[in-house]
């Protein structure tokens, strides 16, 4: 009897989990179906009272989004704020009343998010969420990923490396290394030196080569000892950075020197400085070129 008793027991548990395995993939697939629904289709509709609790919560800061009508809202930025949109869910596991799931989102800002207005910016962006099932119905959702990463791709606000890469510039310039200097420039870098200076004549320059060509193996040809002094890097919106300082230098044909308060406007795009915008006392150097 005791035989029996136990194997009763057994194939009870035996039920009752097959049960609740088979209740925990039929939320993985609704809550699956749901999400693709509502980001890839923009069907906004389906965030309703039959896929979810009249209170479902997103854990938020600096307060919680709750209720159907306040989660449609949010998730309408996504949905009004992006073009293109390809939203991917990698791998997604439930347990009990939990889901997890890691997802990819790419679209492009063509609209406005959260009161930011289109930038035309493109955003690639990985994450994970949470979600409680309740009843068979999304309860709760809690999202975790990179926000500066975010801003940064929308240009909002910058890559912090970006002082960084503009600095290792100027001390692979110093050095004259000038193979590592074009290494950081962008394959179609617009380059352009300050309006009346004497390089100023073939702008804009476009590509490494062209600054080689046209910048560099003239200042090297006709300036002594052409350095910049007192220089100071700041990060700036929108991956740019501002250099200021002096330039310095002897002019070779009638050895009169500068030094003449400059100014370097870079932007960056992955890794790479993709223009560049010169701001100098031209007078200050024309003045010393023409004695």
């Amino acid at each position: 009897m005791k035989t029996l008793r136990n194997l009763s027991l057994l194939l009870v548990i035996i039920f009752l989990s097959a049960c609740k395995d088979a209740q925990v993939e039929k939320n993985i697939i609704m809550y699956s179906n749901v999400w693709d629904e509502i980001v890839n289709k923009g069907n906004l509709d389906q965030i309703n009272d039959t896929n979810f609790d009249s209170n479902i919560t997103m854990i938020s800061s600096p307060e919680n989004i709750v209720g159907i009508e306040d989660f449609k809202a949010y998730y309408s930025n996504f949905i009004t704020g992006f073009s293109d949109i390809e939203f991917t869910i990698n791998e997604i596991f439930g347990q009990n009343d939990k889901i997890v799931k890691h997802w990819n989102f790419k679209g492009t800002h063509s609209g406005n998010f959260f009161g930011i207005p289109a930038t035309g910016k493109t955003v690639d962006l990985s994450g994970a969420t949470i979600a409680v099932m309740k009843d068979g119905k999304i309860a709760q959702e809690q999202d975790f990923m990179d926000n500066m990463l975010f801003m940064q791709q929308l240009g909002i606000v910058s890559n912090p490396e970006n002082v960084s890469l503009i600095e290792g510039i100027y001390k692979s310039f110093a050095a004259g290394d000038v193979p590592n200097v074009l290494a950081a420039f962008d394959a179609n870098i617009l380059w352009n030196e300050a309006e009346n200076f004497p390089y100023a004549d073939k702008n804009p320059y476009i590509g490494p080569d062209a600054v080689l060509n046209g910048v560099f193996a003239r200042v090297g040809g006709e300036w002594e000892n052409f350095t910049l002094v007192d220089l100071k890097l700041h990060n700036m919106s929108n991956n740019y950075v501002l250099a200021t300082g002096r330039y310095q230098g002897k002019y070779k044909k009638n050895g009169a020197s500068i030094n003449a308060q400059m100014s370097h406007l870079w932007q960056l795009k992955d890794g790479k400085a993709i223009s560049f915008q010169q701001m100098v006392d031209t007078k200050h150097v024309n003045d010393a070129i023409k004695k």
